[in-house]
């Protein structure tokens, strides 16, 4: 019980330190919000409110479908021009496709024959000319396939390619990129945060105020952990609740309840992390440099930058030694799929194994810092 008192009156004092650190109250907000709602709609899709003309030589009912059928916000409304204009308009950056519908188009289809379309493409735009052309060769395909079905004419196509999207059926970039976002910045925060509390005790000299108390090195590290911890579960779920699901629109799909529990959990991996971090580093400085030098590999090889089957093969079962490859698993699945704990058990247990190597390591390591010191 006094063990637990001590760790309740240090995590007490934890939290008011940090409540008067309005530095470091005005990181937090920033990263929980305006930070994740700038990355998550400032991923652009590769084709956006492209420019496209048409060359409408047949003048049927079929290229004005081939004209409706291109809408925003891939590609604005095409214009239509005449022969003439192409080349202008594409020397003048005008429109980045050029679309050329020949006489008796219709009719040739209604025949059953194969009649060509141009596609005039400006290549100078890279990435929204080489997406954007298959882009539009899927919907004038449709189109036509639509048309030809209706009619007497034979299939243009020998298969009947169809495709269903699981779980983000409109592939909302924004969904993925602001949950990515959230778990990101919850990795670098708790970090961060335990790390420079240990840290700002040592430079203000208050751990010698505390290595004079009856504390053992598990009270005071403990204290940091669960108390920077519970300020940032509180702030993540803010976060999830207003910017995530209510300005962002993403939909949970799974249980808010076994998400919370989830990241309660990695809490403690990522606290056990900030903890060995504070200890080695001497300085903010040091510490500045540590914190980038293990953040950024665990964003990068967590899976949420880049799919952990991308990576190269040699390098993908060390991301299991990691608790953000474990943690972004789980999380997306219960946040987009809905998977429940029957499911993303396993990568529970791998969290909880490593978060408890993590914390084990980080406390021997502080309490032979302690013992040190005095």
């Amino acid at each position: 019980m006094q063990m637990l008192s001590n760790i309740f009156w240090l995590g007490t004092k934890e939290i008011r330190s940090l409540m008067r650190d309005v530095l470091m109250i005005v990181l937090i907000v920033w990263a929980l919000g305006p930070s994740i709602i700038e990355r998550a709609r400032g991923f652009k899709e590769p084709v956006n409110n492209a420019s496209v003309a048409i060359v409408d030589e047949d003048h049927s009912a079929l290229s004005r479908k081939l004209r409706n059928a291109i809408t925003p916000p891939y590609f604005q409304t095409p214009k239509i021009i005449s022969a003439a204009e192409i080349d202008r308009g594409m020397d003048e950056s005008l429109y980045t496709f050029v679309i050329v519908i020949p006489p008796r188009f219709e009719a040739d289809i209604a025949k059953g024959l194969e009649p060509e379309l141009q596609l005039n493409i400006d290549a100078t735009a890279v990435m929204q000319a080489a997406t954007g052309a298959s882009y539009l060769y899927a919907i004038l395909l449709q189109e036509i396939a639509n048309f030809a079905q209706r009619s007497d004419a034979a299939s243009i196509s020998m298969i009947d390619l169809v495709s269903r999207r699981a779980f983000n059926p409109n592939g909302e970039q924004i969904w993925f990129q602001s949950v990515v976002a959230l778990l990101d910045q919850l990795s670098i925060l708790t970090i961060a945060l335990v790390g420079a509390a240990l840290l700002r005790e040592r430079e203000h000299g208050t751990i010698e105020h505390l290595l004079v108390m009856p504390l053992t090195a598990f009270e005071i590290a403990m204290a940091k952990v669960l108390a920077n911890g519970l300020v940032i579960l509180i702030a993540f779920a803010i976060s999830m609740a207003v910017v995530v699901e209510y300005i962002l629109g993403v939909p949970i799909a799974g249980s808010r309840a076994l998400l919370l529990l989830g990241t309660t959990i990695y809490l403690f991996s990522a606290a056990a992390i900030g903890i060995f971090l504070g200890t080695v580093a001497r300085t903010m400085a040091q510490f500045s440099l540590l914190l980038l030098m293990t953040v950024m590999p665990m964003m990068m090889l967590s899976g949420g930058v880049t799919p952990i089957e991308s990576q190269p093969e040699w390098l993908q079962p060390l991301t299991l030694l990691l608790p953000s490859r474990h943690y972004m698993a789980y999380a997306q699945a219960i946040i987009f799929r809905g998977a429940g704990f029957e499911t993303v058990w396993p990568q529970f247990l791998a969290v909880v194994i490593l978060g408890s190597a993590f914390l084990g390591t980080s406390l021997l390591l502080f309490r032979r810092s302690i013992a040190a010191s005095r």
